[in-house]
């Protein structure tokens, strides 16, 4: 894989040693919190692969900076806080519909894709993957489901179920979901 590569809500680091490790020209490790980028850091040495690490809630601190692929698994569990601060909500809560982040990141990336530049982004079938391909499509991206994963509800939404049937992102009685992974590119010039 040649290219530069922003893994953004990096966590430890997966997606961006994996990038590194299939070659990519370089790689940015991002995420607004500093424990994820210093195990981001840590990981990527014990892979030996150099991945650069930068805090920033998604993509705001890299102005002008662009990609050719960005990866992202961010936080998309629907929760009552709209957007937490800190803790480890951070890392998994994303508003009452579980979009806050992905929203967001939909909006700014083809700002930061050079042209046939990639977007690709996981969640769940709860976040609405119709909305998703909409917005990707609205930001200028030409999306399409690259997989989708069909099982049990995770724990995580499996304990929410009750506050998910309330908010009409779950069928009652529903214990499955999708895990789709979504990409949305730019044309090329």
């Amino acid at each position: 894989m040649n290219g530069a590569v922003a893994d953004v809500c990096t966590g430890s680091g997966a997606l961006a040693i994996a990038a590194a490790r299939a070659g990519a020209t370089s790689v940015t490790a991002i995420d607004v919190s500093r424990r994820a980028l210093a195990s981001a850091r840590i990981n990527a040495r014990l892979n030996g692969v150099r991945v650069r690490t930068r805090r920033s809630s998604l993509l705001a601190a890299l102005p002008g900076e662009r990609f050719d692929l960005i990866v992202s698994n961010p936080p998309y569990l629907p929760s009552d806080d709209p957007c937490p601060a800190r803790g480890t909500a951070l890392h998994i809560d994303a508003g009452p519909d579980g979009r806050a982040f992905l929203d967001r990141l939909i909006a700014q990336a083809p700002s930061h894709l050079h042209p046939g530049g990639l977007l690709i982004v996981t969640h769940s079938s709860i976040n609405d993957e119709r909305a998703t391909l909409e917005r990707m499509e609205s930001a200028g991206l030409e999306p399409r489901v690259l997989e989708r994963r069909h099982g049990p509800l995770g724990p995580l939404l499996a304990a929410r179920a009750p506050m998910l049937e309330a908010r009409g992102l779950l069928v009652a009685g529903t214990a499955e979901e999708d895990l789709l992974i979504v990409a949305g590119s730019v044309q090329p010039d």
